[in-house]
């Protein structure tokens, strides 16, 4: 099913056993930011972006290289080439997204990111050194930025479609069906926000990490805390600035986010992640800075301060859970200088 209703969203969440695959991924795959700078057309909409003068190349080629081998170490991590004409392709899971013997192409909004569902070394990789079957969204008119609009509970296959500019119904639709998912809800994403990735995490399957200031409706708020409590925490309006919503666990102990995000977290919000088993890892030194998101982040927190601004899923420990820290990118979203794209 995928509705708009709630309550008939829920009623299904919560009879659904964590039966539908492995609540996280079984490899990763990046593109390398080669040539990162400004995609203006990306920056129409997404007010997180800096300014041209805030990236910096070759910090963001040094800090990729960091993540690519810290990834190496939890998961395998394949990173392909980046290319000067797609600048935003550091990005991939908005264009490439995997499901079960098949990969999906989504259709991205922006003509500069259109252009990267054309790579025929990825499709390669995937349909012909993988063998999964190809399922391309690509040329039909409905933007469906995948798994930047919509965010997965891999183990139930429990959708979560935030509609912008970025994915609109019909494109929510196709994602649902390519992936075959068992049950998404669509809810309108609050004015300004773009990608439902950055205001929401759903972790392993059985914790989620919600901004509420990125919802339209407090009702889609109340019902994914309500479907993940008591693993569920509410960020506060300084946490999303932060990107603290935009967070990953790569494996069943351990939760990725960056330094910044965990910095920002506050003591009763680290306090309900130890109870959950969750601790937090020692940062990493020496992390080149990536100043894409940094001047956004401030403008962003400087805004929201001006401004004021049941149950059903499984409660497991976490054993040896941690949250690994250490980058001021984090996947997911545009707070890395690298945003990885798992594989199923």
């Amino acid at each position: 099913m995928i509705t708009r209703d709630i309550g008939a969203f829920l009623a299904t969440a919560r009879a659904t056993p964590a039966d539908f695959g492995p609540a996280t991924a079984r490899a990763a795959f990046l593109v390398a930011p080669d040539g990162f700078r400004l995609a203006e057309q990306s920056a129409a909409d997404n007010r997180y972006m800096a300014q041209a003068a805030g990236f910096d190349a070759a910090g963001a080629s040094a800090e990729h290289r960091e993540l690519h081998r810290a990834l190496s170490q939890v998961l395998p991590t394949v990173c392909f080439a980046g290319d000067p004409d797609t600048p935003d392709a550091l990005f991939p899971n908005n264009v490439f997204a995997t499901a079960a013997g098949r990969y999906v192409v989504g259709r991205m909004r922006h003509p500069v990111r259109q252009r990267e569902a054309d790579r025929g070394d990825i499709r390669a990789f995937f349909g012909g050194v993988l063998d999964y079957a190809e399922i391309d969204l690509s040329t039909q008119p409905h933007p469906c930025e995948l798994t930047g609009a919509l965010v997965i509970d891999r183990a139930r296959g429990l959708g979560f479609c935030g509609l912008s500019e970025r994915c609109d119904e019909a494109g929510a639709r196709l994602m649902h069906e390519a992936l075959g998912l068992r049950a998404t809800l669509m809810f309108d994403l609050a004015p300004g926000e773009y990608h439902t990735n950055v205001v929401l995490a759903i972790l392993a399957g059985r914790a989620a990490l919600v901004c509420a200031g990125g919802f339209a409706d407090p009702a889609v708020v109340e019902a994914i805390v309500d479907l993940y409590a008591p693993h569920a925490l509410q960020l506060s309006a300084a946490e999303h600035a932060a990107f603290a919503g935009n967070a990953i666990a790569l494996s069943d102990d351990a939760v990725w986010m960056s330094a910044q995000a965990a910095a920002a977290l506050t003591g009763p919000h680290r306090e309900a992640l130890g109870r959950g088993g969750l601790r937090s890892a020692q940062c990493r030194p020496g992390c080149h800075r990536s100043r894409r998101r940094i001047a956004a982040l401030l403008r962003r927190r400087n805004l929201l301060r001006a401004n004021g601004n049941g149950g059903g899923a499984e409660s497991r420990p976490w054993p040896g859970g941690k949250v690994q820290t250490g980058f001021t990118a984090s996947f997911r979203e545009c707070t890395l200088v690298a945003r990885s794209c798992d594989i199923a």
